[in-house]
Order: structure tokens, then sequence, then C-alpha cells
């Protein structure tokens, strides 16, 4: 009897915290249908089961429908899967979707800092504005003409070689070496990468292609760590060990890049002019800007270098090679085109880029996607559709525990059976 009263304000104040909870508790909103996750690994045997993870998400849609709900280790996971639900997210609520999910590719690709993996804001917006109106403007593409067509002409000859001697092409390995090559004179000029390195800090095209390649995959690797996050610091599948090794010295080596033009700049002065994309990239950086969060940082110059490294040479590569792959498969089509070359072009002179451009071309890409799962997109705000809540499941704003990853697999109507599964894969924290 003589505890009670040193219990009773216990059990009172218990039971008054329950109630203001109750009382000020908000609504459950609905949330999308979905499959009913695993503990811990939630629906991740989706992706680990199947190498072609838009195969398997377009499966459970003809179950659950355009809009449902999975969850990948602990983070839950919109799939949208119609033209209509894609355009809600994409379009309708693109500012909502337009960043990026923290994973460890983000965090060692220079800190977030690309344009890829870096969060939507300040820095992105300007660095999106320095490649659109400082580098690929239509008098600096016209300006690079020279050296394009003596890269095209450098792959030609290499393959008319190997016919006249029929000998066997690997396409793939000469695609590369061409984008690649094409891309490092347009970005930095042709001293730091080549055959015959000239420098201690210079390197092979191999090697630098060694760099792209790893990049590459380890972006679409399966990282248990960004979806089951206290696992990360246990790094069971070795993967941040591999990214930690890449980026020391893929670091390095645009480090010494950066140096090396930094120098050249300086000893030139006033009189200095911008021969490639690094001289522009500095350029931009010595400019005064009002928004300290958009500076142009030694990582952030080095993160866009590495953009114009990844994305104009495997992207373009693999473009190529599924081309050459279609007109193979199509022996009408090669006959088509020969015959229209013939009828515009003529055979007295070669096609040039400005042929291209002023051609109509009809039908590209129709019925077909090249880019079956581009980088996720994270949600920054609460969206509600028809009812259900697209994100934060749980707690409130600014709940980082609780934001949802958007998945989009768009497949437009009438593909027919050989047209596949045409898919966009748009994941968001």
């Amino acid at each position: 009897m003589d505890l009670i009263p040193l219990v009773f304000p216990w059990i009172l104040g218990v039971a008054v915290l329950f109630i203001i909870r109750f009382i000020h508790q908000r609504p459950q909103a609905k949330t999308p249908p979905g499959l009913r996750p695993w503990p811990i690994i939630g629906n991740l045997n989706l992706l680990t089961g199947s190498s072609n993870t838009h195969e398997s998400l377009h499966m459970l849609s003809q179950k659950y429908g355009d809009l449902m709900l999975l969850h990948f280790g602990s983070k839950p996971v919109l799939v949208a899967s119609s033209p209509e639900t894609a355009k809600l997210f994409l379009k309708d609520h693109d500012a909502v979707f337009a960043s990026r999910p923290p994973t460890a590719i983000g965090e060692y690709t220079f800190d977030r800092s690309d344009l890829v993996w870096s969060p939507y804001g300040s820095w992105w917006r300007r660095g999106r504005k320095i490649l659109v109106s400082e580098v690929f403007t239509p008098r600096k593409l016209e300006s690079f003409e020279w050296l394009r067509a003596e890269e095209r002409m450098a792959l030609i000859s290499c393959l008319y070689s190997h016919a006249v001697g029929k000998k066997p092409v690997f396409l793939r390995d000469h695609l590369m070496r061409f984008t690649m090559s094409t891309v490092t004179r347009l970005v930095s000029g042709h001293k730091y990468c080549n055959d015959n390195p000239e420098s201690r800090g210079s390197v092979t095209m191999k090697k630098l292609q060694e760099f792209v390649d790893e990049w590459f995959l380890l972006s679409g690797a399966i990282n248990i760590g960004d979806w089951v996050p206290w696992l990360n610091r246990f790094d069971l599948q070795g993967y941040v060990k591999r990214l930690r090794a890449l980026s020391a010295e893929y670091e390095e080596f645009l480090e010494f890049v950066i140096k090396d033009h930094r120098e050249v700049m300086d000893k030139a002065g006033k009189n200095f002019v911008p021969k490639d994309m690094v001289d522009i990239f500095l350029q931009q950086a010595d400019e005064d800007h009002d928004d300290p969060e958009a500076e142009l940082t030694p990582n952030r110059i080095k993160a866009l270098i590495h953009d114009m490294f990844a994305g104009g040479s495997d992207t373009s590569a693999a473009t190529v090679q599924w081309a050459f792959q279609e007109l193979i498969r199509n022996p009408s089509v090669i006959e088509r085109a020969t015959e229209e070359l013939d009828r515009v072009i003529g055979r007295e002179r070669w096609v040039e880029e400005k042929d291209f451009l002023q051609a109509t071309v009809r039908g590209s890409n129709h019925g077909r996607n090249i880019q079956v799962a581009p980088a996720r997109h994270a949600a920054s705000a609460r969206l509600l559709h028809g009812g259900l809540q697209c994100r934060g499941v749980r707690g409130g704003e600014g709940d980082h525990g609780s934001r949802e990853r958007l998945v989009c697999r768009k497949e437009p109507e009438g593909l027919g059976e050989s047209g596949g599964v045409r898919s966009g894969e748009v994941c968001g924290e």
C-alpha cells in the first residue's frame, strides 16, 4: 500500500501521454497496393532473382495495378507502370521527384557532386546551365567538328583494314575506343590519355576505359547497404572497398588534368583562350557567383569531367552498337539506307554531320528503349494522388527515415510481341 503514492504518478503520466498522442495522431493515409515484404530484405528478392528487374516489375504491375508499393530492404518503393502515372511523377510533380537518394555510389562519385547523383538544388541547376550554355552550344560543337571527323575517319580506316584482311571484328571494342578517344580530346585534350602517356599523371586509353567501365558496373550493382542502412558498415559484398579503390585512382588522374590545365591558364594570364571543356570549367570557377551553394569547387569540376567521360563514351558506343545490330538483322534496311545515301549524298564525298542534322528521321527509337534503368530519383515532399499517399508512409515532413522511393516503369501501348517492355527506373528516397 505504501508504494501506491509513488507508482500512481508514473501510471497517470503514461496514461496522459497515450491520450495526447491518440488525440493528435494524424489519420493513416491509404497507401498503394503491393507485395507483402519479407523481414529485413523486404522485396529485394525481386532485384536479385532476375537479370531483368523491369520485367519482374512488369509482371507484378499486372496484378497490383499502375501504382504499387514495394519495400527494398527498409526503403518504401513506388512503382509506376503506365504512361499516365509516369507523367504524374516525372512531369506534373517533377520538382518533387527531381532529386537523388543518398547512395554509396553517389558518395564516392565526388561526394554527390556530379549531375547524376547530385541532389536537386542550386548546384545541380548551375552545373546543368554551364553544360547547356557554355559547353553544348551550337557554336562550340561546330568548332570541334574537325576533331570528330578525324576520329570518324580513324574508325572507318580501322574497320576497313579488318574487312579487307577478312579478320573478325569485335565492334564493341572499336566503338568504345572511338567514342572514348573523341570525348577525351574534346574534354581535356589528347596528351592526358593515349597509348603512350607523356607524363607520370597521364593514363592509357585502356586504363581510362577501365575507370569508366568499373564505375558503370558499380552504378548498376545492388549494394545491400543502400537498402538496409544498418548493414552498410559491414560492407558484406566488398562494394564500398571497390568504390574506394576506384575513387582514389580515378581522382588522382583527374586532379592531375585540372592542375596541368590551371598552370597553363595562369601562365597565359589575360591572353588565355579556352581550348577544351576543362578550360571552360576553370574559367567558370573563377567567376564570382552569388550563391555559395552553387560554387564550382575543384570536386565539382572533377565531377563534371567524369560526367563527360562516362556520358559521352559508353552510352554512345552502346547506341551505335545497337544500331549496327538492328541493321544486320534487317538486310532490307541496309539496302534502303545505301540507296538513299547514293541518291542524296552521292559517292563523291563522305557523309558529314550537317547531312545528318538536315535529314528527316522518322520512327527513331520507336518501340525500343536503349536505356532500361536510369538513375533513381528522390522525393522531397509529400504527394497525394487519388486518395493514395505517395511519399512519407510514416512520420512528418523532414522525416528522412520514411521517405519513399519511386520506380517508374513506362510501357507505351501497341508495342507488340517483339517490342518487349519499354521501361525506366526512377527511384528516389
